[in-house]
């Protein structure tokens, strides 16, 4: 990053200003009300200072009687600016502390809530994932960037009153001192972009870091990590990669540590000259000592102050380039949207989706996930979907739920195009349990009640939802029943088998209690006994709606009113099970497959 790229990066801080003042506006302004008080202490403290010395070298000299009282008035002020500046200094970290605590918590909910609204794919991109890692890091990390930003603007003022004071003195030694730090300024802003790059750079292998951190250490992993004995391979590859970070930031750090040294003392030269100077002129007579005290702490507050605002110019700049990482992950859009004006969604839905000559390809993939999908979901049809892995029947309901948009095509829902539609409306109605479902670590009523969550003090409809799906019976031997925290991250909770999870999960659909239905793998973990009671339940979970069934299993798929067999991402037939069985096509094949298996 070069210096004009590092002044353009500086235009994120208004924005960041106004990020603050949306978190809290009384506290921002108080906080900068006391910074702007506090800017006037040093100046306060030298001048009063110099009055002291004035008064004590005049009562010296004094051959008469002394009057102390004077002086006694100037220690006191001063003693009362030292312990003002206490308190300002004081207030200044509690409203800091305060807001940068608020504003992390203000902004990870927004970045939650930006990343609830981006589309489906962006989660399929590793690119993204990117960028999200770097937004997060900016949730805590601009904390500092905050009190650095009201910290520069404080110090400016106070080097604005300094600087007044001087300049009748000598205003070439106030030049002096700003040229001399310039090369240590420089020497920061070019390794702090060097940091920023390097940070950047790196921000993938950090990742992985994280990944194998976690599956090192993890009640997910640890069964297999036992069993596969993949600790020292795990440990190994997470040593060699986070040594190869060490290596290369410390590089870094050692030469920054050592190119600013040897910069400083460029600084601390040109403010030695400036103090020889002020004794010179001292000395002839042309200053008192309390001059002397007011020039000379002068001169070293504003070199520091310069210093200060130089290298926190280059500490801010690099925080702004991140702030980059922050907006710019604001700033992704998604493409799956409502329209302005969106049609009433139908209650009931009369006729029934349409998919005409629908096909999907990935963002940055040249195959085609689905194609030429033309056929029609009747109101209250029951269709089942089969196919091998990869033929395609995920995507087709992803689609259906407008969790992606056809790349060409349309779906239609009663004659009008799905995304004539409100978004929030559409969802509401469709009810989706994907096979990769969520464990949430929360309370088992809780896990329940994310099928419709603006429902979950209904503890009624919770329970009623849990019988159907027969995860009653699993949540009666909890300890806690309906309040038992589940999973084991936290100390309270207890985890379940896959097929008690899957319960929980068919819970929602029930909790849902929407007009389309879209069950993936429904039963994939559940024992035969198990399998047949849900499929007992399944007629009235279903009546007078549509639903959608992916399943490997036929005793599930023969269920459905008509069967739809995917074969890369196309439909190869479509029909009821006894008639995709005497056409003895693909799904006769399959079924047969499977029947052998259990003779």
């Amino acid at each position: 990053m070069n210096l004009n790229e590092r002044f353009r990066a500086l235009r994120n801080l208004p924005k960041l200003l106004g990020l603050l003042w949306q978190t809290s506006k009384p506290m921002t302004a108080a906080d900068f009300l006391l910074r702007l008080l506090k800017a006037l202490v040093p100046l306060g403290l030298l001048h009063v200072g110099r009055l002291i010395i004035n008064e004590i070298v005049q009562l010296v000299q004094s051959t008469g009687e002394r009057d102390f009282t004077h002086l006694w008035l100037l220690v006191g002020t001063e003693f009362g600016i030292a312990v003002l500046s206490d308190l300002l200094g004081r207030g200044i970290a509690l409203l800091d502390s305060l807001l940068g605590d608020l504003f992390s918590n203000r902004t990870s909910m927004r970045i939650m809530e930006h990343a609830a609204h981006l589309d489906l794919y962006h989660f399929e991109d590793s690119t993204f994932y990117d960028k999200l890692e770097r937004a997060r890091q900016q949730t805590t990390g601009r904390i500092a960037l905050m009190t650095q930003l009201f910290g520069q603007m404080q110090d400016f003022i106070t080097m604005a009153t300094l600087a007044a004071g001087l300049v009748a003195f000598s205003p070439w030694l106030i030049v002096l001192l700003f040229i001399a730090l310039v090369p240590a300024f420089l020497g920061e802003a070019h390794f702090s972009s060097k940091t920023y790059s390097f940070m950047r750079k790196w921000t993938p292998e950090r990742r992985e870091l994280d990944t194998l951190r976690y599956a090192g250490a993890s009640d997910e992993t640890a069964k297999e990590v036992k069993i596969f004995n993949l600790s020292d391979f795990l440990t190994g590859r997470f040593g060699a990669l986070s040594d190869r970070f060490y290596r290369t930031n410390k590089s870094l750090s050692v030469r920054r540590a050592s190119w600013g040294s040897v910069l400083a003392l460029i600084g601390g030269a040109g403010y030695y000259f400036a103090y020889v100077v002020i004794i010179l002129r001292t000395v002839r007579g042309e200053a008192t000592l309390g001059d002397l005290t007011f020039y000379a702490g002068s001169f070293r507050q504003l070199q520091n102050l310069l210093q200060t605002i130089l290298m926190r110019f280059s500490a801010l700049s690099e925080g702004a380039l991140y702030l980059n990482d922050l907006f710019e992950f604001f700033g992704l859009e998604p493409l799956v949207r409502s329209p302005q004006r969106a049609r009433p969604f139908p209650k009931p839905i009369l006729k029934g989706f349409t998919f005409e000559d629908v096909g999907f390809m990935y963002p940055n993939s040249i195959r085609w996930a689905n194609r030429h999908l033309s056929f029609t979901l009747a109101a209250g049809e029951k269709l089942a979907l089969v196919g091998e892995n990869g033929a395609g029947k995920t995507t087709l309901v992803k689609l259906l739920a407008r969790l992606y948009d056809p790349t060409e095509g349309r779906i239609l829902l009663d004659g009008h195009d799905l995304r004539e539609y409100d978004l929030n409306d559409l969802r509401k109605e469709i009810g989706v349990i994907f096979q990769d479902f969520v464990h949430y670590q929360m309370t088992a009523a809780e896990n329940i009640a994310v099928g419709r969550i603006d429902a979950r003090d209904d503890r009624d409809r919770i329970r009623l939802a849990a019988e159907r799906s027969l995860a009653d019976g699993v949540i009666d031997r909890l300890p806690g029943r309906y309040d038992q925290n589940l999973g084991k991250r936290f100390a309270t909770g207890v985890d379940l088998s896959v097929g008690e999870w899957q319960k929980i999960a068919l819970a929602r659909a029930y909790m849902r209690d929407a007009q389309l239905l879209i069950l993936d793998e429904p039963t994939a973990s559940l024992d035969a006994r198990a399998e047949h009671e849900v499929f007992q339940r399944f007629a009235d979970l279903t009546r007078g709606k549509s639903a959608i069934l992916i399943s490997h299993r036929f005793s599930t798929v023969r269920m459905a009113d008509r069967i739809l067999v995917l074969d890369n991402g196309e439909i190869l037939e479509i029909g009821r099970h006894e008639e995709l069985l005497a056409r003895a096509g693909r799904y006769a094949e399959l079924f047969n497959l499977q029947a052998m298996g259990y003779r």
